[in-house]
């Protein structure tokens, strides 16, 4: 994808990961759908492949390398048509484990980070609870020191990787009230009074797992605590920008493949003697979309650049996330409808896709919390 953004590198990287996207995935996407989960050992392959530590440093296994690299995984992941893979696999290189490699001491990097990065862990990020969602700084799962233990009530929903994991990176209420009075805990889920709830079914995205998690008086030690004591909201809201990152580059990679998905579709489908695409009315309107779909990149390229150049990035990927995540439900349906009938059927790809971002202005932040965001830093 030419960008003044992309070197050489990226580029190979780019080539290499679509070959193994088209080879490798797309032909079991549909078996994975089917089943609601995609196979465990996908998390030992790619991390075999270097792919769940991109970022990480060489020393626990990762590779070293810039955001853009993150960018491009997720936008050839979506290639494979079923989302929920991508989900699971950035949940564990980027959700889950950011804060580890920023905050977590050298034994929690050994622990945790380098299985997560070789697969041989699978991680999981428990922060949201049935009440509290956006607002971060209400949680109440709750952590109490116990000779030299963390005691933990509480529970959580909404987890993806939660049916499966091996631990949870937790944000949990270790004092008081309020953003102060959060931590961040590292969980191994054969802990004691560690449970898994329902499997929870879920419009789109079926072959990743989404499960309430229940902590028990849950024990773990002391040092399991990541950073320091009541700096976790703090930890989160500045780590939720790779996270925001990540939804704006699945939602341009999907908006790229539903747009080949109308171009081979309509150059073939013939209505009143021509192709659907050589109407005025398809034209004007796929122009716009393709117009928009510009725009989203551009903006997400311009996001990712700050955040590789380690400058303050949090409004412009903010507008990323909210204009892509808004903009990829409009490009479903406007490509959906393009298809006519066909695109209600399941063995089309955008039928599967509209169900999947529907959820995309709601995950990493809805929508709502990325306008007051960006309406704080542009407006004050």
């Amino acid at each position: 994808m030419e960008s003044v953004y992309f070197n050489d590198e990226h580029e190979f990287f780019r080539k290499t990961l679509r070959t193994f996207v088209e080879k490798e995935l797309r032909p079991h996407a549909d078996e994975w759908e089917e089943a609601g989960m995609f196979p465990t050992e996908l998390f030992r392959t790619f991390g075999k492949l270097g792919y769940l530590g991109l970022r990480f440093p060489e020393e626990y296994g990762g590779q070293g390398l810039d955001y853009w690299h993150t960018v491009i995984l997720c936008e050839e992941l979506v290639r494979c048509q079923s989302l929920g893979l991508g989900v699971g696999l950035l949940v564990q290189t980027e959700m889950a484990t950011s804060v580890i490699d920023k905050y977590g001491t050298p034994q929690q990097k050994r622990k945790f980070l380098a299985p997560a990065i070789s697969g041989e862990k699978i991680a999981a990020l428990g922060i949201t609870e049935p009440n509290y969602g956006s607002n971060v700084a209400g949680l109440r799962t709750r952590a109490r020191r116990e000779n030299g233990d963390w005691v933990i009530n509480g529970s959580k929903t909404f987890i993806s990787n939660g049916a499966r994991a091996n631990f949870v990176t937790l944000a949990a209420r270790t004092e008081g009230e309020g953003a102060r009075g959060v931590s961040v805990i590292l969980v191994p889920t054969d802990a004691k009074g560690f449970s898994v709830g329902r499997a929870l079914k879920k419009m789109g995205t079926h072959s990743s797992d989404l499960a309430e998690l229940f902590f028990e008086d849950v024990r773990v030690p002391v040092s399991n605590l990541v950073g320091e004591e009541g700096r976790g909201f703090s930890y989160i809201m500045e780590l939720f920008q790779g996270e925001r990152l990540v939804l704006a580059s699945f939602a341009n990679g999907i908006m790229q493949v539903l747009w080949e998905e109308a171009m081979k579709y309509g150059h073939a489908r013939e209505v009143f003697g021509q192709s659907i695409v050589q109407h005025q009315a398809w034209r004007h309107r796929l122009a716009d979309m393709a117009t928009q779909m510009e725009a989203a990149r551009q903006l997400t390229y311009f996001a990712c650049d700050r955040l590789t150049r380690k400058l303050p990035a949090q409004k412009e990927v903010s507008m990323a996330k909210l204009y892509g995540c808004e903009l990829v439900k409009r490009v479903a349906e406007t490509v959906l409808q393009l298809h006519g009938g066909y695109g209600y059927m399941e063995e089309y790809a955008v039928c599967r896709f509209y169900r999947d971002v529907a959820a995309f202005g709601i995950g990493a932040g809805t929508s709502e919390v990325m306008r007051e965001i960006i309406a704080k830093e542009a407006i004050g």
